[in-house]
């Protein structure tokens, strides 16, 4: 979900009933929304601090100074507000939740299937019949050849892999859209696929 996907006044009732739970200065809010998006958005400073200083000239927050920091907090007229407009914004943190959950899906199902074609490749050169000793003693330079170009295109693979997910990662990343949970997957799956290669060639 991203700043275009908000209806109008979505964004402003979000941040509404951020407030509500207690009072945060600016960048504390920023922060929230993008901690409940999962990463996959976070608002500029541009985007949040004209909705609140509306939400302050409608009588709905109340801005305090704490230091060098402005808290606001919400006020009994933006408490009304909120518990009028509860649907509204129970069905807007659900649309949020299932638009999180679908994203990480989407990156577990593309690191799944990658993970799982490398997996295949390897199981099937580990899983070829090899020929009589006599054979690869009398084809010896043909055996280093065949060997040679199958890790030819086991870095082939794996180049393509890397640079494939990389660009996903930063494309993602530049929007502001890569959920927590990818690096803990991603080094799973690696972990996992790593242990299966090295068992393959200590056998």
């Amino acid at each position: 979900m991203r700043a275009s996907v908000f209806g109008h006044g979505q964004l402003r009732l979000y941040l509404l009933g951020l407030l509500a739970e207690r009072p945060m200065h600016g960048y504390e809010l920023i922060q929230e929304l993008s901690n409940r998006f999962g990463g996959t958005y976070a608002p500029s400073a541009g985007t949040v601090y004209p909705r609140l200083t509306r939400l302050q000239e409608e009588g709905l927050i109340v801005a305090r100074s704490d230091g060098r920091r402005t808290v606001h907090e919400i006020t009994d007229a933006g408490r009304a507000l909120v518990a009028e407009r509860r649907g509204d914004l129970d069905a807007l943190r659900a649309e949020v939740d299932e638009s999180v959950q679908r994203l990480a899906g989407d990156v577990r199902a593309s690191v799944d299937e990658a993970m799982r074609a490398l997996r295949a490749d390897l199981a099937a050169s580990a899983t070829a019949p090899s020929r009589p000793r006599r054979d690869r003693d009398r084809d010896d330079a043909g055996a280093r050849t065949t060997a040679r170009r199958a890790a030819e295109e086991a870095d082939e693979l794996l180049t393509a892999f890397r640079h494939d997910l990389r660009a996903q990662l930063r494309t993602a990343a530049a929007r502001g859209a890569l959920p927590d949970a990818v690096l803990p997957l991603l080094r799973a799956r690696l972990a996992e696929t790593r242990a299966a290669i090295d068992a393959l060639l200590r056998d």
